[in-house]
C-alpha cells in the first residue's frame, strides 16, 4: 500500500491507497515545523486500519512550501547568477524586471561573460573559462553557496552550461550550480529567472527533505518517499534537494490527478473548491494541460512548466454580501476562521457555507442559526456560485462542446446544480482528499523541451525519435519501470521568426514507478 500525503497552507491531507482504491483518510492542522504535522496525519492514518510501517512501500508528499516561501519573501538563499553570452544581452542584465523586495532577499550579483550560442547552434563566443571561475572564487569569498548559470539558447546546446558547472565546482566545491537548460523553456531571461528561483530554493529544500526525512524515521517507515511534481508525476529526494522550483502548483496538479483517479474521467474539467479559492483546471489524457504561456511567481515572469490552472476567489468561507439589493461573493474570506465566524457556528459572518446549509444542499454546522436568513439571498447567492464556476470553466476551455466536470475539495459542497458547458458533474467518493489521492497515485515523467533544425522529412522523423529517446531515457533515470514508459505527450512548433527550419519539439513520457502496486488506467 502507499500513503500520500498533501502538505497545505492551512491542513494536511493523508489517505492510504491499495490496489482496490482508498482504504482510509485523514485531515489534520498543518504543523509550523513540516515535519509534526506529517507524523499526526500519517499515525492517525494508520491506526484507522491497524496498519503497521512494514505495510507501507512508499509515501508520496505534495507541499506548498516552497511555492509559498518564494511568494512570502522568506528562507530565500542569495543567489549570484551567471549569464554566458556576451557580446550579447547587455541591454538587459541577470534579474531585471524583479520587484525590489525578491530581489533584496535574493540578489547576489548578476555577471555576464562571454560565452553563448546562436539559434543554429553556431558559436556567440567562445566561453570565458577564467573569468567564470574568478566570479565563482569571488562569491564563495562574499559566503555566497548558489549560483545560477544561464546561456544564451542553452535549451538547444547545453554543452557551455555544463562546462560552466564544472568549473565552478572545481574553484568551490562548496557552491552549488542550479542550470536554467535544466528548468526552463524557450526564452532566456525567464528560463534564467527559473534558475535563479531554484538556486535561492536550494537550502530550503534540504531542509525540508530532512524533515521528511525524520519524520518517516518518527514513524518507523523505511520505504522510500517521493515528492509530487506540478505535472502530476514525482521525484525522489535527491532530485527535490536539487531542482525545488518543479515542486511550484503541486497541489492543484495532484487534485487533478486524484479527480481522474477517483472517476475515470481522463479528459474533462477539474474544479477544486477550497476555503478561499477555487482551482479550475483541464484533464488531457489523466494529466493537467499544461500552460503554454510565460508565468508570474510572485512577481517574477518565468517559463519552466506549470499546470495550466485558473483560480478564482470562491471558497468554502467566501463573504457573502448583499449592499444596494445586489448579492457579491468574495473573493475575500474567513479561510481557517469558518468554525468560529461563519453564522452556522455562531459567528457574525455570512459565507458561502452558509448558503450551502440554508440551501439544503449539505448538512453541518446549526442550520438553526440561519432561521433568519432570507431566502431571495439563498437563491441569489446560488446563483452567483453557479455564475462564478460556469464563467471560469468557460475560461479554460478550448471548444464550446459541453465537457464532464468533476467537484473536488471540501468546498464542493457548494455547486448543487450543472453549470453551463458541463455534460455531466461528477462529486466522487473522497473529493475532500482528491490532493492527497493524486500524490499516492504518481507516477515518473521525463521531458525534454528543444530547439532542432528540420528542413526535410528525414529531418523530422530523426528529431522526433531522437525527442522521444531522450524522454524516455530521462523517466527511466528518474525511476520509472523501462517497460512501462510511454509518450503521453509530443508536439512541435516551427519557430517562424527564426530561418533554417528551426522547431521547437516538447516530448514527454510517463511511467511506473519500479514497484507497480496501482493501476493507473
Amino acid at each position: 500500500m502507499r500513503i500520500g500525503v498533501d502538505v497545505g497552507g492551512t491542513n494536511t491531507d493523508a489517505v492510504l491507497v491499495g490496489p482496490s482504491g482508498v482504504v482510509a483518510s485523514i485531515k489534520v492542522r498543518t504543523s509550523s515545523d513540516v515535519g509534526s504535522g506529517i507524523v499526526d496525519a500519517i499515525r492517525s492514518l494508520l491506526s484507522q486500519q491497524a496498519s503497521s510501517p512494514e505495510d507501507i512501500s512508499a509515501v508520496m508528499i505534495g507541499t506548498t512550501h516552497f511555492t509559498n516561501a518564494f511568494i512570502q519573501r522568506r528562507e530565500l538563499a542569495k543567489v549570484c547568477c551567471i549569464r554566458l553570452g556576451l557580446p550579447a544581452s547587455r541591454g538587459i542584465p541577470p534579474f531585471s524586471g524583479w520587484p525590489d523586495d525578491v530581489r533584496q532577499s535574493v540578489f547576489a550579483g548578476g555577471e555576464l561573460v562571454r560565452g553563448g550560442y546562436e539559434f543554429d547552434g553556431r558559436l556567440i563566443a567562445p566561453l570565458d573559462e577564467a573569468e567564470v571561475g574568478r566570479i565563482a572564487r569571488s562569491a564563495a569569498l562574499d559566503g555566497i553557496t548558489q549560483i545560477a548559470v544561464s546561456g544564451i539558447f542553452s535549451q538547444l546546446n547545453d554543452a557551455q552550461e555544463r562546462r560552466a558547472a564544472e568549473i565552478i565546482r572545481d574553484a568551490e566545491p562548496r557552491l552549488e550550480v542550479s542550470l536554467s537548460s535544466e528548468l526552463g523553456r524557450t526564452g532566456l531571461i525567464e528560463r534564467e529567472n527559473a534558475a535563479i528561483m531554484n538556486a535561492s530554493l536550494r537550502p530550503l529544500a534540504k531542509k525540508v527533505a530532512n524533515a521528511f526525512a525524520d519524520a518517516l524515521s518518527t514513524l518507523g517507515l523505511t520505504c522510500p518517499y517521493y515528492v509530487s511534481q506540478n505535472d502530476g508525476t514525482l521525484m525522489d529526494a535527491k532530485q527535490m534537494r536539487h531542482y525545488p522550483v518543479l515542486t511550484f502548483a503541486a497541489g492543484p496538479t495532484n487534485s487533478l490527478r486524484g479527480a481522474a483517479w477517483l472517476t475515470g474521467i481522463k479528459d474533462g474539467i477539474v474544479v477544486d473548491i477550497g476555503g478561499t479559492t477555487s482551482d479550475v483546471g483541464v484533464l488531457v489524457s489523466n494529466f493537467p494541460r499544461q500552460s503554454s504561456i510565460h508565468v508570474d511567481v510572485g512577481g517574477v515572469r518565468t517559463n519552466f512548466r506549470m499546470p495550466d490552472v485558473l483560480s478564482v476567489g470562491l471558497g468554502g468561507g467566501s463573504r457573502v454580501r448583499l449592499t444596494d439589493g445586489k448579492i457579491t461573493i468574495g473573493p475575500d474570506s474567513v479561510g481557517f476562521a469558518l468554525t468560529e465566524e461563519a453564522l452556522i457556528f455562531g459567528g457574525d459572518q455570512l459565507t458561502t457555507s452558509d448558503l450551502a446549509v440554508a440551501g439544503g444542499w449539505v448538512e453541518f454546522g446549526d442550520p438553526s442559526l440561519l432561521a433568519d436568513l432570507d431566502l431571495q439571498v439563498v437563491s441569489g447567492g446560488a446563483e452567483g456560485i453557479q455564475q462564478i464556476i460556469a464563467t471560469a470553466i468557460d475560461k479554460v476551455k478550448t471548444n464550446p462542446d459541453p465537457v464532464p466536470m468533476i467537484l473536488v475539495g471540501g468546498g464542493s459542497i457548494l455547486v448543487n446544480e450543472k453549470p453551463a458547458g458541463v455534460s455531466e458533474m461528477l462529486r466522487p467518493d473522497h473529493a475532500g482528499v482528491a490532493n492527497a489521492i493524486g500524490a499516492a497515485i504518481g507516477q515518473v515523467s521525463g521531458e525534454i523541451d528543444r530547439i532542432f533544425t528540420i528542413e526535410t522529412e528525414e529531418d523530422r522523423e530523426k528529431a522526433l525519435e531522437q525527442a522521444r529517446g531522450e524522454a524516455i531515457d530521462k523517466a527511466v533515470e528518474a525511476g520509472a519501470s523501462e517497460t512501462s514508459v510511454e509518450i503521453t505527450d509530443l508536439e512541435t512548433f516551427p519557430l517562424q521568426y527564426l530561418p533554417g527550419g528551426a522547431t521547437r519539439i516538447v516530448c514527454r513520457a510517463v511511467g511506473n514507478l519500479e514497484s507497480k502496486e496501482l493501476e493507473y488506467d
